[in-house]
């Protein structure tokens, strides 16, 4: 598989040090944000990431070949390039062998950090079950994907865009555990909370390595999501949030948006209608998610490296206490 990917130096070092690496998808700088706060996210992600200790691992299909982690030439191609594709898993295929360039999704960027080595993945929000999928049949493949491949990916949820409670329902179906990182609630992106519950919460980076390694080495296959809410002071007011999705919605059924088109339209749109506090919103998550999915990929580094597994933390009592890093 190694064929298909170009690995920068800094990254393969790190990777066969076991040292801790976060890949990064590369969707939200070519269809997640508008330019320029889309490359300046992507860099101020990196940074975050190797502020904590790891090393950033951005992976997006450039020339035909899967590039696990980008330099800024790299990065202003994908932010300013007029025809850069969206990739799923259906589309990787096609990009390698006619040699085209790509923005890499929560699949596929799943897809290549398994196929890299790289355990831990932060982004923005994972694609779910949209509203209307009973006749639309419109669900993402990022949900397949949590169900058939080994990555824990750090996010704030589900994009509020989408039919929360389905989503959740479909990753219980496919074994999916989806823990809340110093919560019980699912996050809804934007917002801390969806009136949803997680099925665990975890205080630690620690409990979520230790989560990851119970499971993949029980043979147990595929992702680990782990629920990080946007930032306290970051949050969009809920009821601003639902009234411009709303709008969003109804836009895009009347102008016919559909397939992959849907969600850059709707992001768009929210960001739009919201005056810009949505994005504020969603570069604050991502950046939060990078912080924390470093801490996990250290922990996990630190206890592939010891002896067995290690202790299980203690219950907490009374009030749950703020995360550990």
């Amino acid at each position: 598989m190694h064929d298909f990917l170009s690995i920068t130096p800094a990254v393969a070092d790190a990777i066969q040090r076991r040292r801790p690496v976060v890949a990064l998808e590369s969707t939200i700088i070519s269809h997640g944000m508008p330019y320029p706060e889309n490359i300046a996210t992507a860099q101020r992600v990196e940074a975050v990431v190797s502020a904590a200790g790891a090393v950033p691992a951005t992976i997006a299909v450039l020339d035909g070949r899967i590039r696990i982690g980008l330099t800024a030439e790299d990065l202003e191609r994908l932010a300013r390039g007029p025809h850069v594709a969206k990739l799923s898993r259906r589309d990787l295929p096609v990009a390698l062998a006619t040699g085209g360039i790509g923005a890499t999704t929560v699949a596929t960027t799943m897809i290549a950090a398994r196929m890299a080595g790289i355990p831990v993945f932060a982004t923005g929000g994972i694609g779910g079950v949209h509203r209307g999928a009973e006749s639309s049949f419109d669900i993402s493949a990022d949900l397949e994907e949590l169900a058939r491949t080994d990555v824990c990916v750090v996010c704030s949820g589900a994009k509020s865009i989408l039919d929360l409670p389905k989503t959740l329902e479909y990753l219980e179906t496919r074994g999916v555990p989806v823990l809340g990182f110093g919560t019980a609630d699912f996050p809804a992106f934007y917002t801390r909370t969806s009136g949803l519950s997680v099925d665990h919460r975890c205080g630690t980076a620690e409990e979520v390595a230790r989560i990851m390694a119970v499971k993949w080495r029980m043979g147990l296959g595929g992702g680990v999501l782990l629920a990080n809410p946007v930032p306290e002071d970051s949050a969009a007011a809920p009821g601003a949030i639902a009234t411009a999705i709303a709008t969003a919605l109804d836009e895009a059924g009347r102008r016919n948006v559909q397939g992959k088109d849907v969600t850059p339209f709707l992001l768009a749109r929210v960001t739009e209608l919201t005056g810009g506090d949505s994005l504020k919103a969603n570069i604050a998550l991502i950046c939060d998610n990078a912080r924390v999915a470093a801490a996990v990929a250290a922990a996990y580094s630190q206890q592939q490296a010891g002896p067995g597994l290690p202790p299980k933390p203690a219950a907490p009592k009374g009030q749950p206490p703020r995360p550990r890093l």
